[in-house]
This record gives structure tokens, sequence and C-alpha cells, in this order.
């Protein structure tokens, strides 16, 4: 998945933008960021209507992303996935931590060790929040549901000047 720029007006997310920057502003190791950011989007989870509904639509071809919104130093970005049903990601980890919130449908999760076991799966409904950071990060995501699913992801970098949060893809 390419990330590309698509910034949307950014009210609506005034106070999660806010609250990611206080949570980074303690300057701890990544796992306690991912958990005080996964704080700042359970207070603070948008819904749906974030999006047009053009973008809530999705891609018939592949889950697709909207760039929410890209702090300008850097240090974080928010942006939005829609997934159709039967639409996955390819086994991966990533680049920095990552905290999601799931605003609509479902999301079946399967967590890898690094031998590629799988070690755990779950379904994540409306209102669920997960983060993790790297090493330990090894997932895919997959809509099973019968509707279109969407989640908001906070990533500790600009994604959209590196093109994509992940670090690498499994086989």
């Amino acid at each position: 998945m390419t990330i590309t720029a698509q910034h949307l007006p950014v009210s609506e997310l005034t106070d999660l933008i806010d609250g990611v920057r206080t949570a980074i502003a303690v300057h701890t190791d990544w796992s306690a960021t991912a958990d005080l950011v996964a704080d700042q989007l359970r207070r603070n989870l948008p819904t749906p209507a974030v999006l047009t509904a053009e973008q809530r639509l999705g891609s018939p071809d592949k889950y697709c992303s909207h760039t929410l919104y890209a702090d300008p130093d850097g240090s974080f970005s928010i942006i939005a996935l829609v997934w159709r049903p039967g639409q996955l990601t390819r086994i991966h980890d990533h680049v920095t931590w990552c905290v999601f919130g799931v605003i609509q449908g479902t999301e079946h999760e399967e967590l890898y060790d690094e031998d590629l076991n799988l070690v755990g799966r779950s379904d994540n409904h409306v209102g669920d929040v997960s983060g993790f950071a790297p090493p330990g990060d090894i997932h895919r995501v997959h809509n099973t549901g019968d509707t279109t699913a969407i989640s908001i992801h906070i990533y500790g970098t600009d994604v959209t000047r590196i093109g994509s949060s992940a670090r690498r893809f499994y086989n």
C-alpha cells in the first residue's frame, strides 16, 4: 500500500492531534508511546464522517488509504484505511510504532512471531483500539466481514514522506 497525501480539514481531529502531540512529548520508548497514543485515540476516536461519502466506499481493487493529517515536524501521521469485504494486507511489520482504531465494520488481525508462526488472532470491532511497536509487530489485517470496514491508523512518522508504514513484507 502506498500512502499519498490527501489532507482533509482537521477541525474534527483537533483534540486527537493535540492528544497525540501530548503523548509524543513524554519522550518515552516506542512501546510506551504506542500505549499513550492508544489512550488518546480511545478518547478521541473519530466517526466515519471524517471521510467523504466517496472515500468511505473504498476501492474494488484493494484496500485504500486516506491521509487525514501529517504533523509538520514529521513526528506522526493519521491515516484512514478503507477495506471492502475480503481485502487484506500482506504479512508485514512497521518502521515505527503504530496505533489503530476501528470506526466502521470489523477487521480481523493475525499476529505472527519472528519465525512467522501464527501466535494470535483477534476480531477488532467498532471502538476497539490497539497499538504496538517493533519488534513484535508482525501482522496481517483482513476484512472478513460482509460490509466495508474503516480504521484510523496513527504512525510515529510522516508516512506520506516515506511512502509506506511497512518496513518488511513476509511470504
